[in-house]
Formats: structure tokens, sequence, C-alpha cells
């Protein structure tokens, strides 16, 4: 903040106060639209997952359904934590530590995830296509 800017708020303090306000509710509602599990994902490491993702789905369809499916679960945050559910991961496991079935760092590795992941949806569903399908008409899965 530049010393012309601080001069101004000292002169005129009511003013201060309702720009401090509104820039406040501006960022409350900047934080309550986005999805607070997906506010913690840098997008390298989003980046990073999404092709881990496409290493370990070659077939094109497969991997749209299961980055549809991982976009509205976690917007691809390894660490995505539901607060009401617990649910866990980029998949969203609940309890989060089912993962560790893939492997022992499921909690901080993106490929541990997206293999554990990949097999429930393939096991439970018959396929991230049909897991997605799933998703669509019930906003689960």
């Amino acid at each position: 903040m530049s010393f012309a800017a601080v001069r101004r708020i000292a002169l005129s303090p009511k003013k201060a106060l309702s720009t401090a306000a509104v820039a406040t509710a501006a960022v409350g509602m900047a934080l309550t639209a986005a999805p607070a599990h997906a506010a913690s994902a840098s997008v390298d490491s989003a980046s990073e997952a999404k092709a881990i993702a496409k290493q370990l789905i070659p077939d094109s369809a497969q991997y749209n359904a299961f980055a549809h499916i991982v976009e509205h679960e976690s917007g691809w945050d390894v660490d995505a934590t539901n607060s009401s559910s617990g649910a866990y991961g980029l998949v969203q496991a609940l309890p989060g530590s089912k993962m560790a079935s893939a492997g022992s760092d499921w909690k901080t590795n993106a490929a541990t995830q997206i293999k554990w992941g990949l097999d429930y949806m393939t096991s439970r569903y018959g396929s991230p296509a049909a897991a997605w399908s799933f998703w669509q008409s019930n906003g689960w899965y």
C-alpha cells in the first residue's frame, strides 16, 4: 500500500472502513464460490496428477470419465478432505485409509490415489465410464 493510500485512509476513516468491509466481503464471496476442498490444490500438483492419470488410463474415454469424477470430487487436490464425511484425496475415498491397499503413501501420492480409485471404479462399476454415468445420475459414486 502506498503512503498516499495510507494517508487517504487516515483522513477518511469511514471510507476506509467501508472500503475494508467491501474488500472483506468480496474475498469472502470469492472463497465461498470455490469448493473448499479444491482451494489448496496447486496448478502444478493438479497438472502432475492429470499427467499420472493419463499414463495409467491410456483409453481417452475412460480417462475423461475418471477426470470428470476427480474434478467434481476433489478438483485434483491430493489432500482434499470432505469436512462433513471425512472422505479424502483425489477420488474421495471413505475412509481415506482404504487407499492404503494401493500403497503406504496414499495420503500424499497422486499415483497411489489414482491406482486405488481406478481399481475401485473398475471393481464396483466395471469402468471409470460406468462410474461417471452413475455419478451423473446420482451426484456421487
